[in-house]
C-alpha cells in the first residue's frame, strides 16, 4: 500500500523563503500597447511558463537565430559520441566561400570542432556552421533534413529551415514561441555557455593568421545576469534576438523578432526581463536530500528508513502568489529487506492548481540488511522472554 500525502501551498509558503522584490510594469503597461518588434516571447526556462507574449505564432523570417539549431545539432552529435571537441575539421570550398558573418576559415585547413562552435556562438560565423553541418550530417542539405525533423521533435511546428545560416532563401521561417523552445533546449548543454560568455576573443587560424571574434549579443556585457543568447538581422528579419539571463534561481528566456534597430531590439529584451524579474520568481518547494518521511522495515533489524528527496523541486511563480501548489509524496508504508541506501521507493509530484509542475524520487537514506541467523535467533529469543 502506498501512502499519499499532500502538502498545501500553506504549508509551502511557511518552509519556503521568498525573495522579495518589485517593480514597475514596463512592458504593456497599457493592453493596446504594440512592442516595437514584429513579435516577442517571454518564459521561464525550467518550466517554460509563459509570462508574455506577442504575436508569438506568427511565421517570420528569424535570420541567424536559427543558428540555435545547429549549434544544437552539433553539441548533440558530441553528446552521442558522433562527434567530439577536439576532432579536426577540413574545412571544404563550399563552407569557405559563404558569404555574411564569417570568422573566414581557409579551403583545405583543419580546425577544432569546439572551435568551429564557438565562433557560431560569438560571432555567428556562417563558414563554421556549414563546415560542421558537413561533418555532422555528410552535407549541409542533409543537415538541414535533421533541423527541420528536431525541429518538429521539439513542437516547433511554425519553424521551417532552408539552411543552417539563416541566410535569405525561401521558404525558411520561425515564430517568437518556436525559438524560444529551441534555446531553451540548447541552454541545457553547460558547454554552450564557455562559448555564450565570450565576449572578445582572438581566433587562431592553422597558418598563423588570426581573427578577432567579438560577440553579437552586446547584452551579455549590459545587462547583469545575461549570459547567452543569439542575434539575427537581414533586410526580411530585421533586428532579431533570444536571449537568457540568471537571477538567483530564476532562469529567463526572452525572444525579439523584427525590432527596427539593434538598439531597439536590446531595449526591448531588457524590459521582457526586467518585467520577468521584478513580477515573478522561482520558490523552492522541495530542496534535494530533504527528508519527506519513513517507511517501515520488514526482516531487518533496522525498523524504518527515512525517505529522501533524490532532486529538488521549484515552482515559477508570480512573486507572493503560493495559491495553487501542492506537493503530493508517493511511497509503500511498508517494505522487505534487504534495502540498500539510494534505492528509489517513491516519488514527491509538485502540482499546480492540479497540474502536474515537476516530480523527483525519493531514496532510501540508510541500508536496512536481512537478518542473519543469529539475529532472527537473538529476536526470538527477545519475544521469548
Amino acid at each position: 500500500m502506498k501512502k499519499y500525502l499532500s502538502v498545501s501551498a500553506a504549508a509551502i509558503a511557511a518552509c519556503c523563503m521568498v525573495v522579495s522584490g518589485g517593480g514597475t510594469l514596463s512592458v504593456r503597461a497599457r493592453a493596446e500597447e504594440k512592442l516595437p518588434c514584429k513579435a516577442a516571447y517571454l518564459c521561464d526556462f525550467e518550466s517554460g511558463t509563459k509570462v508574455f507574449s506577442e504575436n508569438e505564432e506568427k511565421r517570420l523570417p528569424i535570420a541567424s537565430m536559427c543558428k540555435i539549431m545547429t549549434l544544437l545539432l552539433s553539441l548533440e552529435a558530441v553528446d552521442r559520441g558522433e562527434l567530439s571537441f577536439d576532432e579536426q575539421i577540413t574545412i571544404s570550398e563550399n563552407a569557405a566561400g559563404m558569404g555574411g558573418s564569417q570568422v573566414f576559415l581557409d579551403t583545405g585547413l583543419s580546425y577544432k570542432a569546439e572551435d568551429l562552435m564557438r565562433t557560431i556562438a560569438v560571432c555567428s560565423a556562417n563558414d563554421s556552421c556549414v563546415a560542421l553541418a558537413e561533418r555532422v550530417a555528410g552535407s549541409e542539405s542533409a543537415f538541414i533534413e535533421r533541423m527541420n525533423t528536431r525541429a518538429k521533435e521539439l513542437g516547433a511546428d511554425n519553424t521551417l529551415f532552408a539552411n543552417c545560416t539563416g541566410l535569405p532563401k525561401e521558404p525558411q521561417y520561425s515564430c517568437a514561441r518556436d525559438v524560444s523552445v529551441m534555446l531553451r533546449e540548447l541552454l541545457k548543454h553547460q558547454k554552450y555557455y564557455e562559448f555564450s560568455k565570450v565576449w572578445l576573443e582572438d581566433f587562431a587560424h592553422p597558418d598563423g593568421r588570426t581573427t578577432t571574434i567579438t560577440n553579437t549579443n552586446k547584452l551579455i556585457r549590459s545587462y547583469v545576469g545575461c549570459d547567452g543568447g543569439k542575434t539575427g538581422f537581414t533586410n526580411e528579419a530585421g533586428f532579431c534576438l533570444a536571449a537568457t539571463a540568471k537571477r538567483g534561481d530564476t532562469r529567463i528566456v526572452s525572444v525579439v523578432i523584427g525590432a527596427d534597430s539593434s538598439k531597439s531590439r536590446n531595449k526591448t529584451v531588457t524590459e521582457l526581463f526586467d518585467f520577468a524579474f521584478n513580477t515573478y520568481e522561482t520558490k523552492p518547494v522541495l530542496e534535494a536530500g530533504q527528508t519527506v518521511g519513513k517507511t517501515m522495515v520488514k526482516g531487518s533489524k533496522v525498523k524504518e528508513v527515512e525517505l529522501i528527496a533524490e532532486g529538488s523541486l521549484s515552482a515559477f511563480s508570480k512573486k507572493g502568489d503560493d495559491s495553487g501548489l501542492n506537493v503530493e509524496y508517493r511511497y509503500p508504508e511498508e517494505v522487505s529487506a534487504p534495502l540498500c541506501a539510494g534505492t528509489v521507493l517513491g516519488e514527491a509530484v509538485l502540482y499546480r492548481d492540479g497540474v502536474e509542475v515537476a516530480r523527483t524520487n525519493l531514496k532510501a537514506k540508510c541500508d536496512a540488511m536481512r537478518y542473519t541467523w543469529w539475529d532472527s535467533f537473538r529476536e526470538g529469543a527477545r519475544n521469548w522472554n
